[in-house]
This record gives structure tokens, sequence and C-alpha cells, in this order.
């Protein structure tokens, strides 16, 4: 294994908080933010952060608190995620697809001391009737203490940027109340805050019946943005857009790389395909952090994709299927695709393609991880290591590796095996150390016996030019015991039908991984950024079965 970069190890010697505040000395007038129309320097954002960290202190918060943040993307949200790390608490994103039963669990399970919750969603999610939905006795708070049973440690809730006056504490009320607190006491606070204090407490969705918290704490997390400037030589001038939620990783990973270089950070609310290109051009953006596919058909289907300057993108990452990646390197030809792998519990993205990399090699691998970060492949069975380039479970080990999961000491346990991260993703760990990502280990089908990866099924599929994503789930099956059947969204325009995609399997796969059920979609049911396979129906008929064979006949 590698080690870190002597900049990698440095950046793990301070909080975001202190990172930010070297940002502000180092490039006071650069740009550090740019969201829906709100530009902040670095020096801005420092100052301002310091306003909601006195805010955080009048309200009484003490380090080590949970401060829950329930908000769409906006500049307060980014305030409010430093000010916590300038008074060593600890910021709860909260994931804003939550429903109440989410919502409710993570409140309480979470120990949260105040909550955050923002207008600017409105009418898409409407906080505050979801809050007095689920906490009745909310409808008529005016403010003071709060005696919630179902969430007895919630002392507070501010309602920022709501137009309509419910006569819940508001923004106005939180920073006039900081305005009695000195900057040397909270630069005094800021100093005092520990690397190894947790920055980030983050639910990961996944197929359990709640989401886990992950604790990731600031030295993690300044490391692996030291690193990921370090290997797309960041610096002052450039400019990552980046419109995923401030709620995952794949925001606040980038989010961190831009604070150790000085790069500027291009968020959004909501993700406008046309405003995005505008954008691209006019702040002339260096790397495109689209991280899906979705995102990135939105962009190439727009009328305005032919026409707009996007000379300076020097990268654009996204994943997906190789014939997806390769389609959109044609398309940026200009750009360097970058692959990656990672997860929550690897703060993030601990592993991406290097531009020194073969290009035609990302299409394929997810990339190499950072100095003094290991990886191996392990028998998911009898948990022995497998040689290079063997098929198994990916573990990790490591700096970047999370503190565990809050309050759940047995499923830590079960993921933290001797200083390695057990992924859950199945994987080959080449012997130069890169990581070839195959699908989760749980996102299997067992066809006849024969076990099948979703996501080789997947990847056939998204070769076919009208087809932009493919999700393959298994359903029972009386003879086969579980057969596939595929989810698929269709490219603008396309009008390819369910038989029409069983007919484009045959006689290029083998006839058992054919799906017997294909649905054309064009909505998913989503977490932050990722599609929830789990939620998908399994409520197939027998009339919309397809038999490949009969097809087959036909043709």
């Amino acid at each position: 294994m590698t080690h870190p970069s002597d900049a990698v190890v440095a950046a793990g010697r301070l909080t975001s908080a202190q990172t930010l505040a070297e940002a502000a000395r180092k490039w006071p007038e650069a740009t550090g933010l740019l969201i829906d129309g709100t530009r902040l320097t670095w020096a801005e954002l420092d100052a301002e952060a310091m306003l909601w960290a006195k805010g955080l202190i009048a309200a009484g918060v003490k380090p080590g608190a949970h401060i829950g943040i329930l908000m769409p993307n906006c500049a307060d949200y980014v305030r409010l995620f430093y000010a916590c790390g300038m008074i060593g608490a600890t910021a709860l994103t909260i994931n804003a697809r939550f429903k109440d039963d989410d919502l409710a669990y993570a409140i309480s399970h979470s120990d949260m001391d105040v909550l955050f919750i923002g207008g600017h969603a409105m009418p898409h999610m409407d906080f505050h009737a979801m809050l007095c939905r689920m906490y009745p006795s909310l409808a008529d708070w005016r403010g003071g203490a709060l005696e919630l049973q179902d969430a007895p440690g919630l002392r507070a809730i501010f309602n920022i940027s709501d137009s309509r006056d419910h006569g819940w504490p508001n923004q106005t009320a939180f920073l006039d109340a900081g305005a009695r607190i000195t900057d040397d006491r909270v630069a005094s606070a800021r100093d005092a805050v520990s690397p190894d204090a947790h920055a980030l407490m983050m639910y990961s969705s996944g197929t359990t019946a709640h989401p886990k918290a992950c604790m990731l704490n600031h030295r993690t997390l300044g490391m692996i943005g030291a690193a990921f400037a370090e290997r797309f030589d960041l610096k002052p001038g450039d400019s990552v857009m980046n419109p995923l939620p401030f709620f995952h990783m794949s925001t606040m990973l980038p989010m961190a790389a831009c604070r150790a270089s000085g790069a500027a950070q291009i968020g959004t609310a909501h993700f406008d395909p046309g405003e995005a290109l505008r954008l691209m051009e006019e702040e002339h953006v260096t790397f495109g952090y689209l991280s899906f596919p979705t995102l990135v058909n939105g962009v190439i289907n727009h009328p305005d994709f032919q026409t707009r300057d996007l000379s300076a993108l020097r990268y654009l990452h996204t994943v997906g299927p190789a014939e997806t990646i390769e389609k959109y390197m044609r398309l940026f030809p200009q750009s360097h695709y970058i692959n990656a792998y990672g997860l929550t519990e690897a703060t993030g993205v601990p592993c991406y393609t290097d531009p020194a990399d073969p290009q035609a090699d990302a299409a394929v691998v997810s990339g190499r991880p950072f100095d003094g970060l290991g990886a191996k492949a392990v028998d998911p069975e009898t948990l022995a290591d497998l040689p290079p380039g063997e098929r198994g479970e990916i573990w990790l080990s490591g700096w970047a590796l999370f503190d565990g999961y809050y309050k759940d000491a047995e499923q830590t346990e079960k993921t933290l095996v001797d200083g390695w991260l057990r992924t859950g993703d199945m994987g080959i760990v080449r012997p130069d150390g890169r990581i070839v990502y195959d699908g989760r280990l749980k996102d299997m089908l067992k066809i006849g016996g024969e076990n099948v990866a979703a996501l080789e099924i997947e990847t056939f599929l998204c070769a076919h030019p009208d087809i932009q994503i493919a999700q393959v789930i298994g359903v029972p099956d009386d003879h086969l015991f579980e057969v596939a059947a595929a989810f698929v969204e269709l490219a603008p325009g396309a009008t390819l039908t369910p038989e029409e995609v069983v007919d484009f399997c045959l006689g290029h796969i083998a006839s058992y991984k054919i799906p017997r059920y294909v649905r054309i979609v064009s909505d998913w049911p989503m977490s932050t950024t990722k599609i929830q396979k789990f939620k998908l129906p399994r409520d197939f008929s027998a009339d919309e079965k397809i038999d490949p064979k009969l097809r087959a006949k036909a043709s």
C-alpha cells in the first residue's frame, strides 16, 4: 500500500471549518460557492458561517450535539454546515426525500438536538406540514421549549427561508440572537475542535427497514478532499459543477476538495439541463461532477448542447454501464472521463480513475484507491482473501473508513472487520490495485441454479441505442426459481416495446439471462441519487410474461 502525500496528511490535521478559514485567508476574493444566483467568495462564506455559528451558540448548542439540516440545496445549507464545524457540533444532513416514517426514525434515533428546515423547497416539499403531521402538537407551537414524546431530545426547530409565517422561530430570530456572541468566542471554539470529532452524520440508504447512520469525522473528510484535489490538480480558478444534494457524499466530498484547493463549487436546488449548460459555458466549468446518467442524459439531449462552448471542461464524472460511458466519451471528446467507486462508509468516493490512465480503461475500470488506502477481494462465504483478478466481495482499508454506525455496535462490528470495511459490493481488484466494480453482493439473481449479476444484464440492455437506463431485479418463477425482470427507461423519442427488448437479447446473451418481464418506465423510486431497486414493483401478471423461445420461433 502506498502512503498518502504530505499535503493529504496535513489536511487531516484541520477540521472542515479550520480549512474554510485557511481558504478565506489564501483566496479571499475567489469564488467559493455559486448556487442558484448566490455567489460567495471564500472570505464571505467564512464570515457568514461565523454568523450562523454565533446563532448556534446562542441557541445553546454544545460541542458534540447533532444538528439536523432538512433543506434543499441552498447557500444556507453550506453556511450551517460550516457553522456546526466551527463549534464542534455534528451536522446531520437529512435526505430531503425522506417520508414521514424515515424522518421520524432519524429524528429520534439520532438524538437530534436542534432541527433546521427550509421553505426553499415549497411547494415540492412542505417540511413544516410534514412535521406537524408527524407531531400534531407542533401545529400550535410558537417557540419555546419543545416537549415531543417521540423525540424527547429535540429542543428547538428553526424554519429557515419560508415566506409563510407559521409562528415558528425563523432565520431572523436565529441570527438576531447570535448578535450578542463575539467573534473571539467563535474563533476560540473553532480552534478547540479536534479533527477526530464527527463532522457528519449521514443516513445511508439500503435494503434494511431503516437507513443506517454513518459517522464521519473531520480528519477523513479533509484528507479525502485533499486527495481528490491532488489527483485532479484542482486550484483557484477551477470550478466544479455538482448539482447533487448536500445530504449526499457525492457533494460533500467535492466540496471538501474545493475548500482544500480554492476551486469554486457550483450547485443548484433543482437541476435544469439548459441552466447547467449556460453555467458550464459562462463559468468555464473545468470539472463536470454529474455522477449519474440521468443528469448527463439531460445535458446531451438538450437543444443547447450543440451550441454551448464547453471547451474548458477537463473532466466529466459519471458512473454507468460501459456502453453508456463510451457514448459520453464520444460526445465530450475534449474532456477526460472519470469513473469511480465508493460508498458512504468509505467517506464517499475513495476510488477514481486517474487522468494518466488510458482513457479506454475508464469505461470498465472503477479506478485506483487514493494513496494510503487498500483494497482486496474476499470470498463472501469463506472470507478468504482471493488472488488479484478474481471476483469477490470488495474490502477496503486505510484512513477513509468511517467511525461506525451510530448506536448500532452489532452492525458496525459486522461491517468493520480487523481494520477492513466489508462493502457488500462485488468486483475485482486487479494486480495493479485498480478496482472493477461488478454489482452488489445481494444484487444477484438465482436463475435455474445459476448465479447471475443483475449488472451483467443491465449493461447489455444499455448497449441498445434506444435504452438510457436499465434496472434488473429477480422475480419468482415456478420453473427456474427466479427470472429476470427489467425496468427500462428509453431515450427521448424512442418507442421500444417490451417484446423488442427481449428480441434484442435473443442470440446475444444466454437464454436464461433474458428478461421474462419488461416494463418501460419514465420515473424511478430514488433515495438520494440511487435507484432503490427494492422499491421496484414485483406485481407482474402472467399476461406480462414474455417467452424468449416463442419470440425466437416467431422471428
